[in-house]
């Protein structure tokens, strides 16, 4: 319980990676408050804690602005926030008008930076942090999902900047996640058999869980890491075996059992 009585809050905290990463603060103590356009189906909790849910549209720069001064307001303080909310349906780029793809860069870079600034008074109040949700696709190629690569891209840049501006007062760090196990996965990884395929390319053998993520946010947020900011932590179960090695005719594990 090493952060209790801090306040946090995980935008997007709702469902999926967001409520996991909720769930494991209010594991650790913390006093959460999840935000998104719409309230959860059921209420993110823990232990016999739960999570406090307010409505916010994060493309709407004022509601953002009340919003962390509300929550500051009402907890006396604000220490982490969890830039998390984010996501993009598959889409080739010539698919769609440029004003369609800018949408989803301004989910995913554009309202991560909206919800930083507003935080960012009561954040270095409390010397807190600010832990950014990126992507493997923000470095590697990103077919039907280039907007969103090139936005988690950009996400890990503001990031290190962030670090270095707004130190000593306030940390930034990144989590750079690989694929997650979440209520929506069959929209990108498809049934069971796709999931367990899919699962079998990480050098781990699996997608990770949404509470092992909030495991990771949990210890950029505490004093273990203090000392860090500026840093991108891979959370990738290893990451992507390189394609060539099956496709080489020498070398090959196959060949060698």
């Amino acid at each position: 319980m090493e952060l209790a009585g801090k306040a946090v809050v995980v935008t997007g905290g709702t469902r999926g990676v967001g409520a996991g990463i909720a769930r494991a603060f209010l594991a650790a103590g913390a006093d959460v408050v999840v935000c998104a356009r719409r309230p959860p189906d059921e209420p993110v909790e823990r232990g016999g804690r739960q999570a406090e849910f307010r409505p916010l549209d994060l493309r709407e720069g004022a509601a953002v602005r009340d919003f962390f001064a509300g929550v500051a307001a009402d907890h006396g303080r604000l220490d982490v926030l969890v830039n998390n909310a984010g996501g993009t349906p598959y889409r080739l780029l010539d698919e769609g008008e440029a004003e369609r793809h800018a949408r989803v860069v301004e989910l995913n870079l554009v309202a991560p930076l909206t919800a930083s600034l507003a935080a960012r008074p009561f954040l270095r109040a409390a010397r807190g942090s600010v832990v950014m949700i990126g992507s493997v696709s923000g470095g590697r190629p990103s077919p039907g999902t280039a907007a969103y690569g090139a936005a988690k891209a950009g996400l890990e840049g503001l990031a290190r900047s962030m670090a270095v501006e707004w130190a000593p007062e306030v940390r930034v760090n990144t989590l750079v996640l690989g694929m997650v196990r979440t209520e929506l996965s069959a929209l990108h990884y498809g049934d069971p058999e796709g999931l367990a395929r899919v699962g079998a390319t990480v050098p781990l053998g699996r997608l990770a869980e949404p509470e092992e993520v909030g495991a990771a946010a949990v210890f950029l947020a505490s004093p273990g890491a203090a000392y860090i900011s500026g840093a991108c932590l891979l959370v990738h179960g290893g990451g992507e075996r390189p394609a060539f090695l099956d496709a080489a005719t020498v070398n090959r594990s196959d060949q060698r059992a």
